[in-house]
């Protein structure tokens, strides 16, 4: 797959799940899935998965961050990334953050070569499911028109509602 072009105007959407009866799980079949709790979040092997899975669509935020303050971001207690393993290959990842009694889909997706075959609305439920099971009473995620062209759509067919959209131009720091 080939860089996404980046577009001029910044599109962000906000989306809200505000109970339990609104997900709509969908998970995959496959037998050679595992999914794995970072128990002691890994800088080197975050910014792996976190380059891996925002490459193409030109994220960069976590990329910008000192090692210090990523690991201080991702060692929160609040803090819980998931990393599907297909066939002992490290696929892509969901990073929860609870918020009080919000828990935010902070990070969600895959390694290009792990699109395509289901995994994302597997591990998509895999994460909501986390966060209802471990006591959210709401959960949200913001998604932009630099994610994945599927991924607005995944997020509505798990259950979660549009609350907010928002328009600016676009930041320089995407646009390198």
């Amino acid at each position: 797959m080939v860089d996404a072009a980046v577009p001029d105007v910044l599109i962000t959407t906000y989306l809200e799940m505000t109970s339990v009866g609104q997900f709509n799980s969908d998970y995959s079949n496959h037998p050679d899935i595992e999914i794995v709790e970072l128990g002691r979040p890994d800088v080197a092997f975050y910014r792996f998965l976190y380059s891996e899975v925002g490459y193409i669509w030109h994220w960069r935020d976590r990329l910008i961050m000192s090692e210090d303050e990523l690991r201080q971001t991702i060692s929160k207690p609040e803090v819980s990334i998931h990393v599907p393993y297909v066939q002992g290959v490290p696929a892509g990842y969901v990073e929860l953050d609870r918020q009080g009694d919000s828990t935010e889909v902070a990070y969600f997706g895959l390694r290009q070569g792990f699109m395509g075959i289901g995994l994302g609305k597997h591990l998509l439920s895999y994460g909501i499911h986390r966060a209802w099971v471990d006591g959210a009473k709401r959960l949200w995620v913001h998604t932009c028109n630099l994610d994945g062209p599927y991924a607005l759509d995944n997020y509505i067919k798990r259950g979660f509602r549009v609350y907010k959209t928002e328009e600016e131009p676009m930041p320089q720091r995407y646009a390198e």
